[in-house]
C-alpha cells in the first residue's frame, strides 16, 4: 500500500507527531487519562532527542503493517467514496475479476484469483462463514486476517478439504462454547478482521464458474446463523480519515488511530508504552504547530532508519537462490514472537501473505547476478527445466510489478503475470525446459505466449506457489527446500 516504499520518506512525514513533547495533546476524541494529567501537571520531562529518534525508529517498525492495514480497512470498508471501496463492515465483496492496475489499496495484489472480501466487526458478537461444497481440482483459500497481520486461521482446500460447512470468527473477547453446527472456532486478536477468499480460476471463460462457487460463500451473525435474537449493536465509530497515499505524510496519526482498534499484548506492551512517552497511542488527535523544529528532525530521521531496516531486512533477511529472496515472514501470533522487524517487512514485501504451507512467494529485483532488473535497458529470460516447473498441489505463477511502487503495469495485452494454467497454450523449447520472455517489447509472434509485459524501467517479479508441496521435490523448507526458483538471465 505505501506506494512510496522505496523512494524514502520525506520531511513532511515528520509533522505527524504529537506528542507529551508538545505542551498537551490537543483535540483528542477521548479524554487524557488521569495519569496522563498527573504526569503533565509533575511536569515529567519529555523524551530527548536521542530517545524520541530512538522511539520513532521502533514505532515506525512495530507500527507499519499496523497502519498500512488501517489505511487498506477505511478505503475498502470505511469510506464509501473511496474508489477502493468494497462493502461496508460484516457483508461478503465478491470480486468477479482478478486484480489490475486499477487496484491500487493493497501492493503486489494478487492477479490469479478472484477475491471475496469480509471486513468483520467482530465487537457485537462473531460471524460465521460458511462455505459450499468445491470441486476438488479447483483450489480455494479462506485466510483470516486480524489488525496485527496475524493470519489467524484456514478454511480451504488445504486447510479443511473441500467438503462444505460453517466456521466462527470471534473476537478477542468472546468466550462462548462452540455452537452446534460449527466446524471449526477461530479467534482474532482484534475486534476488527479482515476475510480473504481466493478462487482459483482457469482461464477468463472459467468466470461463471468462480462466481458460482463465490455465491455460495455465506456471512451470517451469530445470532442469525443459531436463529436467536440479536444483541445490541456496537456502537458507532467515526474512523480517523485515512488513505494508502497519506500513510507517508500521516504515520504516526494513522499508528494512534490503528492502535485505538488493536487491544494490548504482553508482546507489544514495551514498545507501546515507548510510543505513549511521545504522545503515540489510542485516541490521541494532534496539534504540530509547536513541535520543535530539533525533534521534527530526530523524528524524520528515525522513521527513514527503520524504512531502511526494513528494506534491509527484506534483501538479507532471506536466503538468497538464484537472485531470488526465498523465506517464510507471514503467520500467526506465535510465529512471529515480537519479531516486529519480520513482520514490517511481511507488510512491506506483500501486505496480506499467505502462511509458508500455503503458499510460498519467491521474490526479486535482480538477476542471477546480483544486478537490478531493468527492462528500459535490458531483456530478460526466465527458464525452468524440463520437470522443474514449481511443485504445488494447487497452481503457480510469475507475476510482474512495477519495481517503484510494486503495482501491476498496464501494458498492450493486459497480461501480468504467466500461470500454470496458461502451460497449455504456451510454447516450450526442444528440450522440454519452459522459458518466460520478460521485456517491454513482444519478442515475437511465435513467442508471444511466453511473453510476460514489462515496463521501461526496473520490475519487481513474485513468484507464487500455492499449497506447495511437502515431499520432494518441494520449495519446503522455506530457503532449504529441493526446488529453487532458476536465475532471471540477460537475454543474448
Amino acid at each position: 500500500m505505501n506506494r512510496t516504499s522505496n523512494t524514502g520518506w520525506t520531511l513532511a512525514a515528520t509533522v505527524v507527531l504529537g506528542s507529551t513533547l508538545l505542551a498537551g495533546c490537543a483535540g483528542n476524541t477521548d479524554p487524557i487519562t488521569q495519569a496522563d494529567k498527573a504526569a503533565t501537571a509533575k511536569g515529567v520531562p519529555a523524551p530527548s532527542l536521542e530517545q524520541t529518534k530512538a522511539i520513532a525508529e521502533q514505532g515506525f517498525i512495530y507500527g507499519l503493517p499496523l497502519v498500512m492495514n488501517y489505511a487498506v480497512m477505511n478505503e475498502f470498508a470505511v469510506d464509501p467514496r473511496s474508489s477502493q471501496f468494497k462493502a461496508p463492515f460484516n457483508q461478503l465483496h465478491n470480486e468477479h475479476r482478478v486484480a489490475t492496475p486499477a487496484d491500487t489499496a493493497v501492493i503486489t495484489p494478487n492477479s490469479d484469483t478472484p477475491y471475496s472480501i469480509l471486513w468483520a466487526d467482530l465487537r457485537a458478537e462473531p460471524l460465521v462463514i460458511t462455505v459450499p461444497a468445491v470441486a476438488k481440482q479447483r483450489y480455494y483459500s479462506v485466510q483470516l486476517i486480524d489488525a496485527n497481520t496475524y493470519n489467524y486461521g484456514y478454511i480451504g482446500s488445504r486447510a479443511t478439504a473441500s467438503a462444505p460447512g460453517s466456521y466462527l470468527i470471534a473476537g478477542p473477547d468472546w468466550q462462548g462454547a462452540t455452537p452446534h453446527g460449527i466446524r471449526k472456532v477461530f479467534h482474532s486478536t482484534t475486534p476488527f478482521a479482515l476475510t480473504l477468499i481466493r478462487t482459483q480460476l482457469f482461464n477468463p471463460a472459467d468466470m461463471p464458474n468462480v462466481e458460482k462457487v463465490q455465491a455460495g460463500y455465506k456471512v451470517q451473525a451469530l445470532s442469525a446463523f443459531l436463529h436467536q435474537p440479536a444483541p445490541p449493536a456496537a456502537p458507532k465509530i467515526e474512523f480517523v480519515p485515512a488513505t494508502t497515499e497519506g500513510i507517508k505524510d500521516h504515520f504516526f496519526e494513522y499508528l494512534s488511530a490503528a492502535l485505538q482498534y488493536v487491544p494490548p499484548s504482553a508482546d507489544d506492551q514495551a514498545i507501546r508504552a515507548k510510543l505513549a512517552s511521545i504522545g503515540v497511542g489510542p485516541g490521541r488527535r494532534f496539534e504540530f504547530r509547536d513541535l520543535s523544529l530539533e525533534h521534527k528532525a530526530v523524528v524524520f530521521l528515525g522513521m527513514k532508519d527503520g524504512d531502511a531496516k526494513v528494506d534491509a531486512f527484506l534483501s538479507t533477511g532471506m536466503k538468497n537462490i538464484n537472485g531470488w529472496n526465498v523465506g517464510a515472514f507471514f503467520g500467526d501470533q506465535a510465529f512471529y514472537q515480537a519479531d516486529w522487524l519480520m513482520r514490517a517487512g511481511a507488510a512491506k514485501g506483500g501486505l496480506y501473505g499467505n502462511d509458508a504451507v500455503e503458499a510460498m512467494y519467491p521474490f526479486t529485483r535482480t538477476d542471477g547476478t546480483g544486478k537490478t532488473l531493468d527492462t528500459r535497458q535490458h531483456n530478460y529470460t526466465l527458464t525452468f527445466p524440463a520437470g522443474k516447473l514449481p511443485p504445488v498441489n494447487a497452481f503457480w505463477s510469475v507475476t510482474l510489478y512495477d519495481g517503484k511502487s510494486q503495482l501491476l503495469i498496464n501494458n498492450p495485452i493486459n497480461r501480468y503475470l504467466i500461470n500454470s494454467p496458461m502451460l497449455s497454450a504456451m510454447k516450450k523449447n526442444a528440450d522440454g525446459s519452459l522459458t518466460l520472455y520478460i521485456q517491454k517489447d513482444s519478442p515475437g509472434k511465435a513467442k508471444q505466449a511466453n511473453w510476460l509485459p514489462a515496463p521501461d524501467g526496473t520490475v519487481y517479479l513474485v513468484m507464487r506457489l500455492y499449497w506447495p508441496r511437502t515431499a520432494a521435490p518441494s520449495i519446503l523448507p522455506p530457503g532449504e527446500g529441493s526446488w529453487q526458483p532458476p536465475a532471471l538471465v540477460i537475454a543474448r
